[in-house]
């Protein structure tokens, strides 16, 4: 894979979240919370943070291996749940068609010299949902074979639109980090701007995040699939805006709607990993409802709704082997909170 240098903004402020709180005040069993503090030290020894907010506040935060506050991280394909939102919030401001307008008219210069009418069915629906049919390979565990050729190209749009459309794929979900890289490619041929300078714009300086950068393809399109470094502050406060309809100091950043459709199973997915929105995974844990953004290495912002709750993970990016901290997240930190609201309820 090319390595692209991402440009980073200069801090806007320093406010970390909407407030913070420790978990005492919130009632949250701290226990359980220190607990998977130890394992993390103990058995996940490649995590860099673990925060959660609770009621839009961040009540527990702890940083490992050198990492801290200020530092950023490569949010891998968790980046994808960035490029959904985008393209939720161009549409809300008519800046893009809707869901079911067919790619081919929006990238004309990228299709193929064939007539292929199964390409011709493709809208951005299927991109958001992971559903195009375009010929691809999947690991077990998201591993795409086909994305170091991908990356080597001289054009991703053209690779990603001249692959072959499979008739009885079309519709159903197959993880395709060329759907989601097409996505950025559509929001800067109707926007007239790259994702990353949109993302500043109408969603990254609202939101008062501090230093962030964007990697890009060969021809200037903003990464759509993976290239985003966040820090985890900054994670967090993306998760809280979600988590709360779209809304931040009063102000709708991301439309409710869209948000209500994006983490919501839109397909059927995989069951290692959960069901599908627009570009979110979904599911449910110890009867919970969740949606996640997930990256390769353990790049993961947790939505959890019914107790009002948001969950940061950060590790390492550049392994082949690691482990999900999902297991932390049903074993402490879910209880922690979860028999906090029973016992309030």
């Amino acid at each position: 894979m090319r390595r692209y240098t991402p440009l980073f903004t200069t801090p806007i402020t320093d406010r970390p979240i909407p407030d913070t709180g420790t978990g005492e005040e919130e009632g949250v069993h701290v226990s359980l919370l220190e607990q998977s503090d130890h394992e993390i030290r103990s058995k996940f020894t490649k995590m860099r943070s673990c925060l959660v907010l609770h009621r839009g506040k961040l009540i527990w935060e702890r940083y490992y291996n050198g990492h801290e506050a200020s530092s950023l991280n490569d949010l891998r394909s968790a980046t994808k749940s960035f490029t959904s939102t985008l393209v939720g919030i161009a549409m809300a401001r008519g800046e893009m068609p809707g869901p079911d307008t067919a790619v081919h008219k929006l990238l004309p210069e990228y299709l193929p010299g064939r007539d292929d009418p199964l390409l011709e069915r493709i809208t951005i629906r299927h991109l958001l949902t992971m559903t195009s049919g375009l010929y691809w390979q999947t690991g077990k565990k998201l591993g795409e074979p086909f994305i170091r050729r991908f990356h080597r190209s001289k054009s991703w749009p053209s690779f990603a639109l001249r692959l072959p459309v499979q008739a009885d794929q079309l519709g159903v979900f197959q993880y395709r980090s060329v759907d989601s890289h097409l996505l950025s490619v559509l929001l800067t041929r109707c926007c007239g701007t790259d994702a990353y300078t949109y993302a500043l714009q109408h969603l990254f300086e609202p939101l008062g995040f501090g230093k962030s950068g964007w990697d890009h393809d060969p021809e200037g399109y903003t990464m759509g699939h993976i290239g985003l470094y966040l820090t985890s502050r900054d994670m967090a406060k993306f998760g809280d805006c979600c988590l709360h309809q779209g809304s931040w100091n009063g102000q709708e950043l991301i439309p409710a709607d869209w948000l209500c459709q994006a983490t919501q199973p839109q397909v059927e997915g995989y069951p290692e990993f959960g069901d599908y929105g627009f570009q979110w995974w979904t599911g449910r844990l110890h009867s919970i409802d969740y949606a996640c953004a997930h990256g390769h290495g353990g790049q993961q912002i947790y939505l959890l709704p019914e107790v009002d709750a948001v969950v940061v993970f950060t590790a390492d990016s550049k392994v082949s082997r690691w482990k999900n901290p999902r297991s932390l997240l049903e074993r402490y930190i879910l209880p922690a909170i979860f028999s906090f609201n029973l016992e309030r309820s």
